[in-house]
């Protein structure tokens, strides 16, 4: 019996870390497609953190969430900070090129305009003032 428990138990294990490492290789895949197709999107670069921000029309969490947490951190960082908005209705060819694969989407481009983070789903203000600290 207990060796059953404990073979159980190492394959949960196995199973948490394998997702674990796949969400990180993805992160990872997306920010690497970020930083190869950032000049279709920003030129001249900002000089500055810049966060990217996929949202559509009709995404409720985009505008009840991630936009009131957009607009808290560009009222608390102003000039130090560059957001960008893209619809990615209006701009399917971007949302693919950057491998949006749901919305919102923010990247976190350092201000040499290298992609640092992706957060796929809403991202509130204290995880990414905390990510912005980093750049």
């Amino acid at each position: 019996m207990s060796s059953e428990i404990l073979l159980r138990f190492a394959l949960a294990v196995g199973i948490i870390i394998a997702g674990v490492g796949g969400y990180w290789l993805l992160n990872q895949r997306l920010l690497s497609r970020a930083g190869g197709n950032l000049n279709s999107l920003l030129s001249p670069l900002p000089n500055k953190p810049t966060i990217v921000y996929f949202t559509t029309p009709d995404c409720a969490p985009c505008k009840t969430v991630q936009r009131p947490a957009l607009d808290k951190l560009s009222n608390l960082l102003g000039e130090k900070l560059h957001v960008v908005e893209i619809d990615a209705t209006e701009r399917p060819d971007l949302a693919k090129t950057w491998g949006v694969m749901s919305v919102p989407t923010t990247f976190l481009l350092n201000s040499r305009g290298e992609a640092r983070y992706v957060n796929n789903g809403v991202a509130r203000v204290e995880k990414l003032m905390e990510q912005l600290q980093t750049l």
